[in-house]
């Protein structure tokens, strides 16, 4: 049902409608933060099936360079796709409030919005990297675009009882897993497939296992839910403002976010893959929760912009294009289709080719960015989007 928004309904009064760029830095930061994690996948063995055959590695600090690797992985494992979920919702909250400030009924055209990103996704999906974000965004953002229609009662009443219900699920599959006790194990054709496979029996594969390959999405649903309704709660409040509110806020984020989410992370993992559940989804969103209010406290202190900063902005203001193109290189340089380093260098030169691969595409993804927005107003992807829904 779409409803007609007066202006009365604003939800952020007082609020200007101009760019809040400490947004467009944690976009950028979510985005490369999610790929620190998706560089692991695309270098094992099996690449996308090693997460649900568990041969992605366990936590090792033996030597030097497993130390590094090691750490780079804790700190990114479900915190920064938590806060590319929590940026979403921002991001569905500050439409809602253009929608309203025009009067404009809502959802309206926005369903559109979210089903051609659904379609994105599923491009995305078959094409390039099975672990996508993208049609689970797609999704949710449907449902909670209709809950900003209900009440703020029923928004919260909403976020809790998916919070609740997430936290419970992954209880249960916790357990789940600590009772199975299966070694983790991987064919030779899947290994095969992705180091010497064709791209079009890689599609074929992604397609013929796509219900398998798309149950992070199933599983997480209230998570995803929660996470989005988060995000509209933390705009509302100012939290991404330039003053004195959204500097409190923040400072509250940074502390309990990083003092409870991170350690409890840290441990899951370290404890062993059996509370993987644990480490990704639940002490990932708390601790993405500190990184907005560590990335919050450093841009606060900048008396202006550098190199580093703009170039996250620039990939922040593109983050579906380098979203989906940051795989791309990824999948070029890593599978038997393209450069094929996963098979070449393996285990002689791991973690540091990977890393090196981070680094590099990070570094791709900032100065090309930063590049195109002197060109164009807005992303190639975005600019598509734009073009199609205009139509």
């Amino acid at each position: 049902m779409t409803q007609t928004l007066p202006q009365a309904l604003h939800p952020t009064p007082g609020r200007s409608p101009g760019r809040l760029p400490l947004l467009d830095v944690l976009r950028g930061a979510a985005i490369l933060g999610t790929l620190m994690t998706n560089v692991w996948i695309f270098a094992s063995p099996g690449a996308e099936w090693s997460v649900l055959a568990g041969t992605t590695g366990t936590p090792s600090f033996a030597t030097f360079p497993d130390a590094v690797g090691t750490v780079l992985r804790l700190l990114a494992n479900g915190k920064f796709l938590a806060l590319l979920t929590v940026l979403f919702g921002v991001g569905l909250a500050i439409q809602y409030a253009s929608a309203a400030r025009r009067g404009e009924p809502w959802p309206g055209r926005y369903r559109w919005r979210a089903l051609f990103l659904f379609a994105e996704g599923t491009v995305h999906f078959l094409l390039v990297f099975a672990w996508d974000v993208l049609m689970g965004y797609a999704v949710t953002a449907l449902l909670v675009a209709w809950l900003l229609t209900r009440s703020e009662r029923a928004q919260n009443r909403v976020l809790w009882w998916a919070a609740g219900v997430h936290l419970a699920s992954m209880a249960l599959l916790s357990v789940a897993l600590v009772a199975m006790e299966e070694e983790a194990t991987l064919s030779d054709e899947v290994r095969d497939l992705y180091a010497h496979g064709s791209y079009g029996e890689q599609i074929a594969f992604r397609w013929e296992n796509a219900l398998a390959l798309r149950l992070e999405p199933l599983l997480t649903f209230p998570l995803l839910v929660c996470l989005f309704l988060l995000g509209v709660r933390l705009f509302r409040a100012g939290a991404f403002g330039d003053d004195a509110t959204g500097r409190r806020i923040r400072a509250r984020l940074l502390v309990w976010g990083l003092g409870i989410g991170l350690p409890l992370s840290v441990g899951a993992s370290l404890v062993g893959s059996e509370l993987i559940m644990l480490d990704r989804y639940v002490g990932g969103p708390l601790t993405a929760l500190g990184y907005i209010g560590l990335i919050g406290v450093l841009v606060d202190r900048l008396k202006r912009f550098g190199p580093l900063t703009n170039g996250l902005s620039a990939v922040g203001r593109t983050a579906l294009s380098g979203y989906v193109l940051q795989n791309v290189l990824c999948m070029f340089v890593a599978y038997g289709i393209g450069l094929g380093l996963a098979e070449r260098l393996g285990d002689d030169w791991h973690p540091w080719w990977v890393i090196g691969l981070w680094a590099t595409v990070c570094a791709v993804l900032m100065v090309g960015s930063t590049w195109w927005l002197r060109h164009f107003k807005a992303g190639p992807l975005e600019s598509v989007q734009r073009w199609a829904l205009r139509r």
